[in-house]
């Protein structure tokens, strides 16, 4: 998750999932939480930083890796999160990480 562990017992919420799926996709690195941390879904206790869920859209804002197709993996998230929500779905791609130079695969928004 992103930061907070799920506790024992308590449902997954839909931006869980979606974070879930999102993460699943090739050439997903991360969620990010735009320019001052504005996207998220907010859970009692935590939230879910790069997913916003509304009733009439839903946001995703990703880190990619370097070389990854930039449309293709927008569709292929788009393809996931709307199969989960069932509503349009507005992609952002981010930022985009090369991890040939980093000396960890894992991004963190602590970086940019």
């Amino acid at each position: 998750m992103t930061g907070v562990a799920q506790s024992p017992g308590l449902p997954l919420e839909i931006a869980d999932l979606i974070e879930q799926a999102v993460l699943k996709v090739p050439g997903v690195s991360a969620l990010h939480g735009g320019a001052f941390g504005e996207v998220a879904t907010y859970l009692p206790g935590r939230r879910v930083s790069g997913i916003r869920v509304r009733d009439d859209l839903s946001e995703v804002h990703v880190v990619i890796t370097w070389g990854t197709p930039v449309l293709a993996t927008a569709s292929a998230v788009r393809r996931v999160v709307h199969a989960l929500v069932g509503t349009p779905v507005n992609v952002t791609i981010e930022d985009i990480i090369d991890l040939t130079l980093s000396e960890s695969s894992n991004y963190s928004e602590e970086t940019t």
